[in-house]
């Protein structure tokens, strides 16, 4: 199983600047989150998550936990919606397209989904961004991992952590 986290935020923690995460995103950031998307089996996002970022196209079908009945990725034709757990959705994401999963689900999925040992891997970017919405203390974040590398490039760190 390969269930990969992916997450950026700016230095001071902003996960997000006027409501999106492209607000704390670097160049380098973007380019590396679209590779990684096309070598992953199916994405996992929550509804928030769908309702706020543009999901209207992947390379790989696009699972989007939600209560609502209302699909917010309608443009998406390889876009599912599914009414159940972040844990439950990786066991049958794994089942219906294959072990290599990407989370890009917000901190609260990311969470959940630490708190039952289901993500082996996070891969988070830190930007010079400052000033920006919903901070989470991301350093806390990489202490729960007992593994981390790190790599700076044109002022973006780029962290890669795993148990």
């Amino acid at each position: 199983m390969s269930v990969v986290a992916t997450l950026v935020v700016g230095q001071d923690g902003s996960t997000s600047l006027n409501g999106r995460s492209a607000g704390v995103s670097s160049t380098l950031d973007r380019a590396t989150f679209l590779q990684r998307r096309r070598e992953v089996d199916v994405i996992i996002i929550g509804g928030n998550t769908a309702r706020v970022e543009p999901y209207n196209k992947t390379p790989v079908p696009l699972v989007v936990i939600s209560r609502s009945l209302v699909n917010p990725v309608q443009g998406n034709h390889l876009a599912l919606m599914w009414n159940c757990s972040p844990a439950d959705a990786v066991h049958r994401a794994q089942t219906l397209f294959g072990e290599k999963i990407l989370i890009e689900g917000g901190i609260s999925m990311i969470n959940e989904l630490m708190q039952v040992n289901a993500i082996d891997q996070l891969e988070l970017s830190v930007t010079p961004i400052i000033g920006g919405d919903n901070k989470i203390d991301w350093k806390e974040l990489l202490s729960q991992f007992k593994h981390y590398t790190s790599k700076e490039i044109e002022g973006t760190i780029f962290f890669s952590a795993h148990n």
